[in-house]
């Protein structure tokens, strides 16, 4: 579990130095530049990443049982996750009205595939790992929201092609993830 929570520090410390840093963040930025920030920020979220995958991993093999999640958590799961995708594809499509509404819709869909996988596993390293991006990003999302009023951001409405081809992507990504990709690279398969 330790190396499950290493990375999380990591990974999500790298990740929340805008929410709690960001003076020190443009301090490093002008000191470094935009390229320089970047890479020293993916090399260090590179590396957060591997050690989640592999300290999960780890601690699956002795994993502690907290609670017995129900049949039906499955299903709801699946369209959390599902909404999850949409609301990151979302982040990335132009001129869709999702982004407008939300606002920053990838933090959304991260609370949303973290609630998802909450509800599904009752295990402990389940808990601390989806616990922990649940309540960061959550912070970030209010975080951004505050950022965006103080500095008076707009997104723009968008339109019926940008929300019609975010949900197709998003879902498209969802279908082929849950059905395939989950348990090649997750081992467990959601679905059957």
């Amino acid at each position: 579990m330790l190396v499950l929570i290493l990375g999380l520090v990591i990974f999500l410390g790298v990740h929340s130095i805008r929410i709690f840093a960001d003076d020190w963040r443009s301090a490093q930025i002008a000191r470094y530049g935009e390229r320089g920030w970047k890479g020293r920020y993916s090399i260090a979220s590179g590396v957060g990443l591997v050690l989640i995958i592999w300290g999960y991993g780890l601690s699956r093999a002795d994993a502690v049982q907290l609670w017995v999640p129900p049949i039906a958590a499955r299903h709801l799961t699946g369209l959390l996750t599902a909404i999850a995708f949409v609301l990151i594809a979302a982040s990335h499509v132009p001129n869709n009205r999702i982004k407008s509404i939300v606002g920053h819709p990838m933090l959304a869909g991260v609370m949303a595939w973290a609630v998802g996988h909450l509800l599904a596993n009752g295990t402990l390293n389940a808990l601390v790992l989806f616990g922990a991006f649940l309540v960061w990003s959550f912070v970030d999302f209010l975080a951004a929201r505050a950022r965006d009023q103080k500095a008076g951001v707009r997104y723009p409405a968008g339109g019926v092609r940008g929300n019609a081809v975010a949900i197709a992507s998003g879902l498209a990504v969802w279908a082929v993830f849950a059905l395939f990709l989950h348990r090649w690279l997750i081992g467990v398969q959601p679905f059957g």
